[in-house]
């Protein structure tokens, strides 16, 4: 509900403070005295597009905001909760507009987006009237206002999540037809780079071994004759032998030596340990570089292959393996595809037909639920003094979608044998008037929380005609907050709350006020909206008597 309004240096309104209340609020005013000024201030603090300029002129800027009561499960808390904004019972909107034209909006003191007050704004406000495209004249609403008058909330999510296991289902074959037909234009080429990966047989790590291999067979000659010497020099013709000798004859002395060799000879044994170490590690080399000719011819062999190959794929020797193991992948996806999209077919199959199913049952219940609201309409016309006027909602077959299979479409005839045609072309603009008021009381069960605006609805009716309009309106305004803009006396009566716009002229400024009217200041507005300029003695009697009903 729409708690209050305030309004600072907006066209002509300097500074405008409005608390509005449950039930029927009317606001009423001579032609030109600022009553649209109101609903394009509460436009612009819920983001709607609207007026360019609306900076009050001699004004830096224009500020709006606008106060509502949040019950704990107001639709708007999920708006609020995914923009990451808190709120209690008490949601403030501002919004501020300067004189160069740059936009900031807050929502409960936090900056916020104009796509954040637009998305509230969908469960805040309902704005009825006859230029309205954002309600009931707009066709691509007419099918989610059937399914709310029907209470099909349940079965629409039921196609919502069938339509979105078949657009998965449809997508997943899709790619995999695809995948399949990639493959099937490439199956030559992996067929023959499988068969010759798998005759070669890369492994991680070979290129690295083999080039090692290479090298050292390559220098095996020119290292092994040094080798083969050092082997000379430390055996037993050589250090062997002569420190043999020496170790010898120490040991021969030692024993005249009192003791002083015992650390000679100990360092010599322990040497002769070492050059034996030493000549096992240069004869197991000398064995190593022992190698048949041929053996490094097919370690070139081997090694220009892997590289060669590796080129081919233009990738490294070591990832030869790794790509074999993906290009057998992909060969066995051709020579298992008929399987896999049997498989695939098969669940988009299932998923199909749990959609038509669904969808199918959906439509059968909108076809149905379409002959009660046409009855509701109908039984609402009559006291709108429309009982020869026709109304139905066409339930056509559609594209399949997340919304199930059908079209939607408010259609009317205005009398009878008349062609029947879109409600916002064929009604004039008494009877568009009408046939919304009918609409929104059939289908007031979804308005729960949001508070109804009435732009003149009852423009181009009068009489017993008005007065039908006026309890309408009052009666859709029990139990919730409907704003009715209005220059009907029989509609005004009806109200619970009534408010005067009016313009007053002072030193070449025009400004805009709102009042909120007594009972007596309400017989001289409704006396001035019957009779004109002067407000006759007869026009309050018959004030007086609309105010009494």
């Amino acid at each position: 509900m729409l708690l209050g309004l305030e309004i600072r240096d907006i066209l002509i309104i300097d500074r405008l403070e409005l608390a509005f209340q449950p039930g029927l609020n009317v606001l009423t005013g001579e032609t030109g005295a600022g009553k649209s000024i109101l609903l394009d201030s509460l436009g612009f603090v819920l983001g709607w597009r609207g007026r360019a300029e609306l900076v009050r002129k001699g004004a830096s800027q224009g500020e709006v905001t606008a106060e509502f009561d949040l019950p704990v499960n107001h639709p708007a808390r999920a708006v609020l909760a995914e923009a990451g904004i808190a709120c209690d019972d008490t949601l403030i909107l501002r919004r501020v507009n300067t004189v160069e034209g740059r936009k900031t909006a807050w929502v409960n003191d936090r900056r916020c987006s104009g796509e954040v007050l637009r998305a509230l704004s969908e469960t805040l406000i309902e704005l009825h009237g006859q230029h309205d495209d954002r309600g009931l004249l707009n066709p691509r609403h007419h099918r989610s206002l059937l399914d709310a008058f029907a209470g099909l909330d349940r079965q629409v999510a039921q196609v919502r999540e069938a339509w979105r296991a078949l657009s998965q289902q449809s997508a997943a074959l899709e790619a995999l037809q695809a995948e399949i037909a990639e493959a099937k234009a490439e199956e030559e080429f992996l067929r023959h780079s499988v068969s010759e990966l798998t005759a070669l047989d890369p492994q991680p790590g070979e290129d690295e071994a083999l080039d090692t291999q290479r090298r050292l067979m390559q220098s095996a000659e020119r290292i092994r004759e040094d080798i083969a010497r050092a082997a000379g020099a430390l055996g037993i013709d050589g250090a062997e032998g002569s420190m043999g000798d020496a170790m010898r004859w120490l040991e021969d002395a030692a024993d005249k030596a009192e003791g002083q060799l015992e650390g000679a000879l100990a360092s010599l044994g322990r040497a002769l340990i070492e050059l034996g170490e030493a000549q096992q590690g240069v004869e197991t080399c000398l064995d190593n570089l022992n190698f048949n000719p041929q053996e490094l011819e097919n370690t070139e062999e081997r090694l220009f292959a892997l590289r060669a190959l590796a080129r081919k794929h233009q990738v490294m020797p070591d990832d030869l393996a790794a790509l074999r193991t993906d290009l057998s992948a992909r060969l066995d996806r051709i020579e298992h595809g008929a399987d896999r999209l049997a498989e695939a077919q098969a669940a988009r199959d299932t998923a199909q037909a749990a959609f038509d199913n669904a969808a199918a049952g959906l439509s059968a219940m909108r076809k149905a639920s379409a002959a009660r609201l046409d009855q509701a309409v109908m039984d609402e016309l009559a006291p709108l003094k429309m009982d020869r006027a026709f109304f139905q909602t066409d339930v056509a077959a559609s594209e399949a979608g997340p919304s199930g299979i059908d079209d939607v479409s408010f259609t009317v005839a205005t009398n009878p044998g008349a062609p029947a045609g879109p409600l916002a072309k064929i009604a004039s603009g008494g009877e568009l008037s009408r046939f919304l008021l009918a609409l929104k009381v059939c289908l007031s069960s979804d308005s729960t929380g949001v508070t109804m605006i009435f732009d003149e609805i009852d423009r181009g009716v009068g009489g017993a005609t008005a007065d039908a309009v006026g309890r309408r309106l009052k009666a859709l305004a029990e139990g919730s907050q409907v704003l009715v803009v209005t220059h009907s006396p029989q509609v005004a009566a009806q109200g619970a709350h009534h408010w005067q716009v009016a313009k007053t002229v002072s030193k070449d400024t025009t400004l805009t006020s709102v009042a909120a009217l007594d009972q007596g200041e309400r017989i001289d507005e409704i006396a001035r909206m019957i009779s004109g300029d002067t407000v006759t003695d007869a026009a309050r009697t018959a004030a007086k008597a609309l105010l009494q009903g």
